[in-house]
């Protein structure tokens, strides 16, 4: 089912317990959804659906990137920073002071401390999307973009940069694919939480015959939203929302209604 109406969505709004985020586990119990989960007494649990798997220097070279031959670098995960940084390591280059750093998301931008100095570093991100970064790489539209990423990714960068008629060089510096889910085989939950639509694919990998029934899903940005109406499943929950721009701003709204509070 492709679309619901919303009488029958409202129906599907029964108690929230429990919470699957389709990500890693950061370790940290100061995030947004450990307070979600003491907030409104939650079970929150986390599980990466996709294996990330980085490249090589020698798969690396296959491409014949020169990452020296660019002046900017456009994030857009934390997977994506870690792997350049060790591809760099690996090839023993040293990147500039003066390169800069376009980011997804402020949280991206932060990570990049884990490597270089941010404060001496010229850094712009935007809040969750490439349409936010927009403004920024029109600004520098006469630096040499090298965009490091995996061998599936979505086309909102490479588009935007089509658009603009501005060069783009892609290097894939990792891959990514299904997790193993087979422990998950008799585990409910009430709402599983989506990030992207390779999420959604390992889902289906794992369990072709999976169904629904009263699990509730999450998306967060309308790639991974239509990947999960295209499968056939319900979307019960998308984010960003004019009034919730994360997912645990939607999140929020969604259990307040359905546990009544």
């Amino acid at each position: 089912m492709s679309e619901m109406a919303a009488e029958e969505l409202e129906k599907r709004k029964i108690q929230v317990q429990s919470i699957l985020v389709t990500l890693d586990d950061p370790g940290d119990k100061h995030t947004p959804y450990h307070d979600l989960a003491e907030k409104y007494n939650l079970r929150v649990d986390y599980r990466n659906f996709i294996d990330v798997v980085g490249l090589d220097h020698r798969e690396f070279r296959k491409q014949k990137v020169d990452i020296l031959a660019h002046t900017a670098i456009i994030f857009t995960s934390r997977h994506a920073v870690d792997h350049f940084f060790r591809l760099c390591e690996e090839l023993r280059i040293e990147i500039p002071i003066d390169m800069k750093y376009f980011c997804i998301s402020e949280q991206t931008a932060n990570y990049l401390q884990k490597y270089i100095t941010i404060r001496k570093r010229k850094i712009f991100f935007g809040r969750r999307t490439a349409a936010d970064l927009e403004p920024f790489i029109l600004k520098h539209k006469k630096e040499k973009f090298l965009f490091p990423c995996s061998n599936i990714r979505i086309d909102t960068i490479p588009d935007l940069f089509v658009k603009n008629g501005l060069d783009l060089t892609e290097a894939i510096i990792y891959e990514t694919g299904p997790a193993d889910l087979s422990d998950l085989t008799n585990v409910f939950y009430d709402i599983i939480c989506f990030f992207s639509p390779s999420g959604i694919s390992s889902l289906v990998t794992n369990f072709p015959k999976w169904e629904q029934k009263k699990t509730r899903l999450a998306a967060f940005g309308p790639t991974t939203a239509k990947a999960i109406t295209e499968e056939g499943f319900i979307l019960d929950i998308e984010a960003p929302l004019p009034n919730a721009p994360s997912m645990t701003g939607a999140l929020e709204i969604y259990i307040k209604e359905a546990n009544n509070l």
